[in-house]
Formats: C-alpha cells, structure tokens, sequence
C-alpha cells in the first residue's frame, strides 16, 4: 500500500468530517467564522479530490486498509469509478455549501444543520471511496445518520412525520443490506471491489444462495434509490430546506443507492453472474416501471418540489436501467446519468428555492410570468428542464441516446418504448410552467420580499447560474475527452464496469 496515497484519501474524507464537528461547538451568532470554515472544508475537499483525480490518471494507487475484527476490513481505494461519483459530489457540496449559507441566512440552529450538513458529505465521499462491501455500508448507514437532522430541521409536524418515515425506511434497508453483507463475508470473506466481481469465482453450488443475497441487496440499496415501491419517502422529505432537497436528491441520498447498484453488479457479483442469476432482469423491470410511475406522478404534482422529487424518481432509475442493461453502451447511458441528472437536478432544486425565498412561489400554477420578475432564475429552470426532458444538445438527450442504444444492443427493444413514454411524461411536466413562466400573465401581483435585490440574494443566485452552465456544458462539450461522456467511456473501456475481455474493453465495442 503507498503510504502517502492512503493519507492523501483519509485527509480527503477529513476535510469535510473535522470542520463539521468544529461547527456544532460554535455560537450562532459567529456567522462569520461558520461560513469560513464551510467554504474553506468545501474548498480543501474540492482540491484535494483534484490531487487524487490527477494521480489516478497518472497510473498512482491510492489504498488505506485497516482490520477492525478478524475477517472485517476497512478499506479507502480510489478508482476511476469512484471518482466519477466523488468529484462529483465534492463540486456540488461546494456549491451547495455557498446556497445554503444565503438561503439560511438569518435562520435558527445553523450550527446544527452545517455540522450534519458537513457530516453528511464526509460520508458521501467515504461511499465513494469505500473499497470493499463492508465500507460501504459503514459509511452508508453513518449518512442516513447525518440526513434526518436535515430532513426535519425545521421541527414542524410534517418534518417530523417526514423524518419518522425517512428512519423507518432507511434503517430497515441497512438492516437488510447488513444481514447481506454478513452472508457474503461468511461466503467469500472479506474481499475487495473487483471490475467483473469477486463473486464470480465461485462454485456453481452457491447459485441459489447468491441470488438471494442478490435480491437482498437490490432491495437495501432500491430505498435510497427511489426505486418503486421503496420510494414514499423521497417526496414526503421535501419539507426540508432547499439546499437540503438538493443535497438528497443531487449530491448524496439518492445517489448513493444508486452508486451502491453499481458497485453491488459490477464489483461484487459481476454483470455476467447477475444476468445469470437473472438479478439484472429484476432490476430492468423495476428501473422501468420507477421510470414510468416516477414521471406519471410528477405530472399529477402542483407543489414544485413535489414534481422534482417525482421526477428524481424516475430519472435516478436511468442509471439502474443502464445497468440492467448489461452491455457496454447501456452501462455507459447509466453511469453519465450519474452525472448529467446531479447537474441538472440540483439547478432545478435552487430555482425552486429562489422562487420561494424571493417571491413565495411555491405552486406550479403561481410560476406564471415569473420569468419577467426573475429571468436569470428562470433561464436556469428552462435549462433544467429541457435537460430532463432530454433535448439535444442538452446532456439528458446524451443519457438518454446510449440508453436507447444499449437497449438495441441487449435486444430489450421495448425499454425504447419505456424512454420514449417518459421523455413525453417529461415535457409534460415541464413545457408548461416553463412556457407559462416566459409567456403567461401573473395570476397574482406579488411584490417582490427584497424589493432591494435584483431576483435573489447573490448567494443564491450565482450557484443556480453557476449549476446552469455546469448542466449546459456536458452535453455541448460532450465529444471531448474530459467530458463526462469521456470519462465514463474511458472507465468501461478499462474494464471497471464490465467482465475483463469483454468486447468493449478489447476496443471491438466501442460507442461511435
């Protein structure tokens, strides 16, 4: 192990954990020095993971190990897999970090929420950069955790009702998930994630054993995920703050059920074991029916961010239906969705929160002629939705295209039917406040909260332009190398998504 690599990881997942206990010792009224230790954690982190970025490419390893009992290893590694879902998490927390300092601004217990808030980032990154099972769920359940005191931050009754649901759900997946985990260690030991799964090394006879640990895991991971029917909780959070909503649903909640798909049928069982134990179809079915109920749903919503967070349902399911898929271009549709729906959600999410600070707008219906009082604000929102729509050139069409693509390549021709449905679902929810916030009348004339402020406090403003542009650029830039298209071609291409030799790794499948 490279000593100074396994230091360079632990100093990562620090630089967000040491500041956030630093902050629930502080007063509230040292506003100041909260927000310099915010955005300076969020700074480091953003460097640091720019280090490690850098080494990876460079050919470096970079592994911390430690035994905490005999058989139970603690392992820190870095992959171009994980580090796909780390920088991304380290660039929107940082983001994140500067909106919610406006949006709280004047606010009761900030040092609470930013302590757990810091907390919560500490162990998404540790998700991502967990390099065996038991890690994982380690730092999984440290982020359920840290998120309820976000979810009910609030206090109010339906916070509280909110949050009992959230604890209700998450703690009985991690009880899943664990008894999961505790089977394979006594199956296969503790092993490390391995491009093409560890798991495929074993005998036939542990078939009927595997496939129920299989759908065990499917199921602990399906809660964070939103897939159907473990989704409820997901909506019913949206009491919560903005920043909070953006944090669930772009940077670490949904996410990291997502991640934990991906590593359970790339890293553990292999996407060749689970097609064979046919856990890869269990999940085809469930992504495409969470795609479809997801979008119905966010079509019957009024509450703004009761249709986004219909709408994280659905398009969180993206990245399972690439998986599912089991070929090259599917796994690379969903692993850029990873990408391309955090970007594009969270600008979503702080639109959503701009309008309720600014003018208390909360409906879909009170969003007419909002675009003439807050057209930067409004661009934005136009931005997010055309990319969940998934219009070319915007990088929802990108998912979207390889998705379908690996649909033809896995001959599901009918998933083609499922994504075309739901980019309809999609324009559906979206057209319309977007049209009528450029083109309608007011309903109502509201004067504006700060008639000081042109559209919200710069605080919130420059993060929702700032997230804007990021959703802009994957799909404008997407034939370059450093793209997020690229980066995940280059990671399939490598054999961290598929079984080593398979054609897309020999070069013979690569997409066009």
């Amino acid at each position: 192990m490279n000593a100074d690599g396994g230091l360079l990881l632990l100093a990562i997942l620090a630089s967000s954990l040491v500041p956030g206990l630093l902050i629930f010792f502080l007063p509230e009224e040292r506003h100041g020095l909260r927000t310099l230790l915010n955005l300076s954690a969020a700074g480091i982190k953003l460097v640091l993971v720019g280090v490690l970025l850098l080494g990876v490419q460079r050919g470096e390893t970079f592994e911390f190990g430690l035994t905490l009992l005999p058989g139970v290893d603690f392992v820190l590694a870095a992959d171009a897999l994980s580090l796909l879902f780390a920088t991304l998490s380290s660039i929107l927390w940082f983001v994140t970090t500067l909106y919610a300092i406006g949006y709280l601004e004047g606010s009761p217990r900030r040092s609470r929420f930013f302590g757990f808030f810091s907390l919560c980032v500490s162990a998404t990154v540790g998700i991502a950069l967990s390099g065996n099972l038991i890690t994982f769920v380690i730092f999984y359940e440290i982020l359920t955790l840290a998120t309820w005191p976000l979810v009910v931050h609030r206090g109010t009754p339906e916070a509280l009702r909110a949050g009992r649901l959230y604890l209700a759900y998450t703690i009985t997946s991690g009880l899943v998930l664990l008894v999961a985990v505790i089977a394979l260690n006594l199956l296969a030991g503790s092993q490390p994630f391995e491009s093409g799964g560890y798991l495929r090394h074993l005998s036939p006879d542990t078939h009927g054993l595997l496939q129920v640990i299989g759908l065990a895991l499917i199921a602990g991971f399906a809660v964070k995920a939103a897939l159907i029917p473990l989704h409820s909780w997901l909506p019913r959070a949206m009491v919560a703050p903005a920043p909070v909503s953006a944090l669930l649903h772009a940077v670490a909640v949904v996410k990291a059920g997502a991640f934990g798909l991906v590593r359970t049928f790339n890293d553990v069982f292999g996407l060749e074991l689970a097609a064979t134990l046919h856990l890869t179809d269990v999940l085809l079915v469930l992504a495409a029916l969470t795609i479809l109920y997801g979008s119905i749903q966010a079509l019957r919503a009024h509450d703004i961010k009761q249709r986004l967070a219909f709408s994280t349902v659905s398009q969180v399911s993206y990245i399972a239906l690439g998986l599912a898929l089991a070929g090259p271009l599917g796994v690379v549709g969903g692993l850029v969705h990873l990408v391309h729906q955090g970007l594009t959600k969270i600008t979503l999410f702080f639109c959503a929160g701009n309008f309720a600070e600014t003018l208390g707008i909360h409906e879909i219906r009170e969003m007419r002629g909002v675009g003439r009082r807050m057209p930067l604000t409004m661009a934005a929102f136009t931005v997010g939705g055309l990319g969940m729509i998934g219009l070319p050139p915007l990088a929802g069409f990108i998912s979207k295209w390889y998705l379908g693509l690996g649909a033809l390549e896995g001959d599901a021709v009918w998933i083609l039917g499922v994504l075309a449905l739901s980019s309809l679902l999609n324009a559906a929810y979206f057209l319309p406040p977007i049209i009528a916030g450029w083109m309608a009348e007011p309903e109502v004339t509201r004067p504006p909260a700060h008639k000081t402020r042109f559209e919200s406090h710069w605080m919130l403003l420059f993060p929702t332009l700032f997230v804007a542009v990021l959703a802009l650029l994957p799909g404008l830039l997407a034939g370059l190398e450093l793209s997020p298209l690229g980066w995940v071609e280059r990671i399939v291409e490598r054999g961290y998504v598929l079984v080593p030799g398979s054609d897309m790794e020999n070069g013979t499948g690569v997409a066009p």
